[in-house]
């Protein structure tokens, strides 16, 4: 199969940019399907003669362009907001990266307004104390125009006078349900319409697109926006995103049935983290939480917000792995447990004392689980400049099969550090 999918399998920010990056070296098309830029991937490569490290931080465009071979896609399931669109192509190509004809955008997908952005805050100020903590990029808002049928798509753009009646009805809208918010709505009309020029040679029929690049045979990298517990249906609601972030999610967000899917990859981070508000059993608000905040650098790149932070959770990931299926795993940022001692990891959720069989729906019922962990012991030395799996410590290892027993699922990347070249491939499942 030609499709190869990437995805989050927690609560985001598991560093899914890097994988994406070192397969988008062998691959043709690195694909977004869902998602706005509310996402945010740092990778750090070697770039020019002098090959200096240089950190990229991406936000809507697909990470695969760092790799100067590979076509970026912004599929229909995508919500694109055109100033950051733009802003983000402006700065990478300001780095060195050069986009000029392999970054394209799917005419199907919606668009994301500054007023949408406005909504967001206001919808979070209504909400009060049980605020979702949402990255007020106007995703959710977005999201919602699309399903009740007043969104507008980016093919929408190119009819002027029509785009224009279209966009002061929704306006409009919005000013009766909040409020006459302060909003320039002739000045965005005619900035939309110079950016609607501006974007015209990035806009393409994405489904002829992708499926042509299927039948000549080329290579599909699907990079995830997200993660697991931050989709709709089956995250901690309703402390999720507006999205589809699961398998499902790549098949209506690029038009691809599932047949054409060949492996997917989850990706899972060594501890566990999460931003905004919402549960989350197995958070550390004492030393340790604080250690794998500072020492994993754990602030948001598209918001700067610090991460929650805690052990990792086996039962999250049996849940992730039932709903997407995993091949195989990639392990990122083992390093940062270098130097504890002893690492937990949660093995179950008891509710008055009874196992609950998998992750629960009601968040009331999670408030109340009781999480059973298991100790595993620390390896206290730093592995930042192993190259292999056979020079990980032996406690490392163990640490490694300990995860892949329980979830029955093989890990076969470990990320060590945040430079493309840390990240360890091995073959095969560990035998303690």
């Amino acid at each position: 199969m030609s499709v190869t999918v990437v995805l989050g399998a927690q609560w985001g920010d598991e560093g899914k940019g890097k994988l994406v990056d070192i397969l988008s070296a062998e691959v043709d098309v690195c694909a977004r399907c869902a998602g706005g830029n509310n996402a945010g991937h740092t990778i750090v490569v070697p770039m020019g003669p002098e090959k200096l490290r240089t950190t990229f931080a991406f936000h809507l465009l697909p990470s695969g362009l760092v790799n100067p071979k590979c076509t970026g896609l912004i599929g229909n399931g995508v919500v694109v907001h055109l100033p950051s669109f733009f802003e983000e192509l402006d700065a990478l190509e300001k780095q060195g990266l050069d986009c000029t004809g392999r970054l394209f955008v799917s005419d199907r997908a919606h668009l994301v307004f500054d007023f949408h952005q406005i909504v967001d805050g206001l919808k979070e100020v209504e909400l009060g104390g049980s605020s979702i903590g949402t990255t007020k990029k106007g995703i959710g808002p977005a999201y919602s125009a699309k399903a009740s049928r007043s969104g507008l798509r980016v093919h929408h753009l190119f009819d002027h006078d029509t785009f224009a009646q279209k966009f002061r009805k929704v306006v409009e809208g919005r000013f009766k349900r909040y409020g006459h918010f302060e909003y320039d709505t002739e000045g965005e009309i005619q900035r939309y319409k110079q950016l609607a020029e501006r974007l015209k040679p990035y806009i393409i029929d994405s489904v002829t697109f992708i499926h042509k690049a299927l039948a000549d045979g080329k290579k599909v990298l699907v990079e995830g926006a997200n993660a697991l517990m931050l989709d709709l249906d089956f995250g901690t609601y309703p402390f999720v995103t507006s999205s589809s972030t699961t398998i499902g999610g790549v098949c209506t967000g690029l038009g691809i049935p599932p047949k054409k899917i060949g492996r997917t990859i989850g990706v899972i981070k060594a501890y566990t983290t999460r931003v905004g508000g919402g549960p989350f059993p197995t958070e550390q608000l004492n030393d340790i939480g604080v250690h794998l905040q500072e020492i994993g650098r754990e602030f948001g790149v598209t918001t700067g917000r610090r991460r929650r932070c805690g052990w990792l959770d086996l039962v999250v990931m049996k849940h992730s792995c039932l709903i997407n299926g995993y091949d195989c795993l990639n392990l990122t940022k083992l390093d940062i447990l270098d130097d504890l001692s002893e690492i937990k990891v949660a093995v179950k959720y008891l509710v008055d004392g009874r196992e609950l069989p998998g992750f629960p729906a009601d968040l009331d019922v999670l408030s109340r689980v009781e999480v059973v962990y298991v100790t595993l012991p620390g390896w206290r030395q730093s592995i930042a400049s192993t190259t292999s799996f056979d020079e990980l410590p032996d406690n490392c290892k163990k640490y490694v099969g300990f995860i892949e027993s329980f979830l029955d699922v093989p890990i076969e990347w470990i990320g060590v550090g945040p430079g493309r070249e840390s990240m360890i491939q091995k073959k095969g499942k560990v035998v303690n």
